[in-house]
């Protein structure tokens, strides 16, 4: 468990140095690619429910589902600008269910109807966009499109997906506010949209949708968290790289029973930590590095009973770091270097203990070595913050101020960026608007009255988190996530751009079983904030339908009555990691 706990942190904010799909697409052609979209969406930027009436279909198809797909995968084909391994080269004609990446099932409510229950892009690196038409797969249930060059902005259409259990369109181009549309979609658990240019603001009711496994990291999301984020059942969310300000809403300690990894990495997140945080006992990845957070640690941390990696590194803490913390019965890793800390138990002194891995560098330690000098502590140390004063919480403050009692000492250790470059982002017409998480907790499939996807395997994309400058050797993981997506296009596609492909990433094969989402994510295990590994949930299995080569992750095994999902097989979410980009 603690293993995989960190490999998944690590995977999930730090992917292996290879070459990004998306970075071998410039701005320009992103530009031209979301413009292309922009001409072609209705002026409401939503799919007319009659359209696929309004289509002249030369080909004679199965029955009028697998028509509606035909439109869909024949649009999305003339919206690609670049397909360098011809992925999508048997696209033709109406056979729909032989095409690649594209997964059929009988339909849940019909066992005489075929429909496309699933499609999977993963790693295909083409470049271009999502045509509307793609709401016009509606028996669809899984949506993979991580690793590619999709760019512009997530369609409305995507709202009428109802049957849709999985999406996941990390470490692609994607611009504009939180897809909304994703709160449309009754029945999904697991959503990635990690490694892309959203921004913004997260809308609340995000928070309030049965998810199991919630990827939001390396975006440019800059608003306050939800205060409802306690109300989540998700055992797997990642805020990491980001610029989320404001306090951690108490709410949190609400997901004591769910929450399996939770991850605030890398944002300009302020004021006291929550003593709710300590309720959290079934936690076991907590990591709130490189942020402002001040005050002393709260006593309630002795409670995180199965916490295995906890990070506190890179804030502004002070006080004493008891052995009550540091002797938790399941912790492995734990940093709470450059900080303020002014004393530490026995336990927590590094290498007095062979069990578990400890970082105390860089604080207000006497008679510890690679400590802060006095002249930098004294500014901290001698105003200390009353948490019981300060104001915290999610939402937006009436004044510009800090938290109420919150002094303010010098800033931490500079702290690397961790978004990738931000590339332009165009403005639809009706560009669609916002909502995404795997771990231990496993999903629940969705009650379905239609065709099921084909069995989902587990993703593979963790992020790795750089590490800190001038900062001990301290391992930490990350999760991991993978998806595929399906396209038709109706309009004639712009000109190719033949902008030089990424570099191919080795991201292990897509299977049939998709995991529930677990915490156990699939991070490279560096001893720094560890990762999440993220099992999607998968729908309970059925003679149904074939399963999808694909690594995405699948809900618990609670299958739900008419729902012909893939089998549950174990809590990983494996998802192509996304690349590393300079300043993550």
């Amino acid at each position: 468990m603690q293993g995989s706990s960190c490999f998944i942190l690590s995977l999930l904010l730090f992917s292996p140095i290879v070459s990004s799909l998306s970075s071998a697409l410039s701005d320009e052609e992103a530009s031209v690619i979301a413009e292309g979209q922009f001409s072609t969406l209705p002026e409401n930027g939503d799919l007319p429910d009659d359209f696929e009436f309004k289509v002249d279909v030369q080909v004679e198809c199965p029955n009028p589902r697998l028509r509606r797909a035909y439109i869909a995968l024949q649009a999305w084909k003339n919206s690609i600008h670049s397909d360098p391994s011809n992925f999508t080269g048997n696209w033709e004609g109406p056979d729909v269910c032989s095409y690649n990446g594209v997964f059929c099932a009988t339909a849940l409510d019909d066992p005489n109807t075929t429909v496309v229950a699933g499609v999977d892009l993963n790693h295909a690196d083409i470049a271009g966009y999502l045509p509307v038409e793609l709401g016009l797969l509606k028996d669809a249930a899984l949506l993979h499109l991580n690793s590619n060059r999709f760019c512009g902005i997530v369609p409305k259409s995507l709202s009428k997906l109802a049957l849709l259990h999985e999406l996941d369109i990390s470490n692609n181009r994607f611009v504009g506010p939180f897809p909304k549309s994703v709160l449309s979609m009754p029945r999904l658990k697991y959503l990635d949209i990690r490694f892309n240019n959203f921004e913004g603001e997260l809308p609340p009711r995000l928070f309030d949708k049965d998810l199991d496994a919630l990827f939001l990291n390396n975006n440019w999301f800059n608003s306050y968290i939800p205060e409802n984020l306690g109300k989540s059942p998700v055992s797997v969310v990642v805020f990491a790289n980001n610029k989320f300000k404001g306090c951690i809403p108490s709410s949190v300690g609400n997901m004591t029973n769910t929450l399996d990894e939770i991850i605030f990495l890398k944002n300009e997140l302020s004021g006291c930590l929550p003593t709710e945080i300590g309720q959290l006992r079934n936690t076991t990845v907590v990591d709130v590095s490189f942020n402002s957070f001040s005050g002393i640690l709260p006593r309630t941390f002795s409670g995180l009973e199965r916490v295995e990696f906890l990070d506190l590194s890179h804030n502004m803490l002070t006080g004493f770091v008891s052995d009550a913390v540091c002797q938790l019965p399941s912790l492995s890793n734990f940093s709470f270097a450059y900080n303020y800390f002014n004393g530490e138990g026995k336990a927590c002194v590094p290498n007095s203990r062979k069990d578990i891995a400890v970082a105390d560098t860089s604080n207000c330690l006497p008679d510890r070595p690679k400590q802060k000098s006095q002249k930098e502590c004294n500014p901290v140390v001698s105003k200390p913050v009353d948490c019981s004063k300060a104001k915290c919480g999610a939402s937006k403050p009436s004044h510009k101020e800090s938290p109420a009692g919150r002094s303010k000492p010098p800033k931490p250790q500079p702290k690397p960026s961790p978004n990738p470059p931000k590339s332009p982002q165009p403005k639809p017409n009706p560009p669609p608007v916002v909502k995404p998480q795997p771990p231990k907790s496993a999903p629940h499939p969705p009650p379905v009255a239609k065709p099921q996807p084909p069995k989902l395997s587990p993703h593979p994309p963790p992020v790795a988190k750089p590490q800190p400058p001038n900062t001990p050797p301290v391992t930490m993981p990350s999760p991991v996530v993978h998806s595929p997506p399906p396209p038709v296009v109706v309009h004639s596609p712009p000109p190719p751009i033949y902008s030089p492909p990424p570099p191919v990433l080795h991201s292990p094969p897509l299977v049939v079983h998709s995991p529930p989402p677990v915490v156990h994510s699939l991070p490279p295990p560096t001893y720094f904030p560890p990762q999440p590994v993220v099992h999607s949930p998968p729908p309970p299995p059925r003679d149904y339908s074939p399963p999808l080569p694909v690594s995405s992750p699948p809900p618990p095994p609670p299958p739900y009555q008419d729902v012909v999902l893939p089998p549950t097989i174990g809590a990983v979410y494996a998802s192509p990691p996304p690349p590393i980009f300079p300043g993550y």
